[in-house]
């Protein structure tokens, strides 16, 4: 498998990183977008493996990945991922061998390159902006962060949930969005993100 060399910061000004990535000659390879998704996964997949599978559509193309995580770290995450011709088809052949797709999500992404370095704008339902840095070597996420105006000390590494546990501390490593069946803009505050503090209207 394919280890994927990324980080990410939270709770980020898109206006500045925009500004930043075109002071430094970034190019937009993908505007802001919404992006389709449905993730698969079993109790092996989440507890003994730390994985899921998604289909996603891009916007641009349509992807069947395999992901796992390894560890908390900047090489954590690995891979495996094939271009697929058809988001429902792909979904729909899953289902006939038993793996049903159990949540839909709906995001938002802009995508980024300055030279072999991949800068992408995330949005997630319920979540604050962040940014996803992927590149060759961890010197040169250090580097690209540097430059962007970001501490490494403040870097988070993991899937979403490791933006979803930053800004609802309540989350446990166990807890996860694939337990909600629709994550997307205007929905509802799902029962996974309440606290006491939200369900008594402060914070709300």
């Amino acid at each position: 498998m394919k280890a994927e060399i990324e980080v990410k910061f939270l709770d980020v000004s898109f206006d500045d990183v925009r500004q930043r990535l075109k002071e430094l000659g970034g190019i937009c390879d993908q505007p802001m977008r919404y992006m389709r998704r449905v993730v698969i996964d079993n109790e092996y997949m989440r507890t003994g493996k730390d994985s899921y599978l998604r289909v996603r559509d891009e916007g641009y193309r349509t992807t069947l990945t395999y992901k796992q995580f390894d560890s908390l770290s900047v090489d954590g995450a690995k891979e495996i991922e094939v271009e697929v011709s058809d988001f429902m088809d792909t979904v729909a052949l899953l289902e006939q061998v038993g793996l049903r797709a159990h949540t839909q999500q709906v995001t938002k992404r802009e995508n980024w390159h300055i030279g072999n370095v991949e800068v992408m704008l995330d949005e997630w339902p319920w979540l604050k902006p962040y940014i996803e840095i992927e590149a060759g070597s961890e010197g040169e996420l250090r580097d690209m962060a540097h430059k962007l105006g970001f501490d490494w000390s403040e870097a988070v590494f993991g899937d979403v949930m490791a933006a979803y546990r930053a800004e609802y501390p309540h989350l446990t490593l166990t807890d996860t969005v694939g337990m909600v069946p629709v994550v997307d803009f205007g929905e509802p505050l799902p029962g996974l993100l309440v606290t006491d503090n939200v369900k008594g209207g402060v914070g709300a």
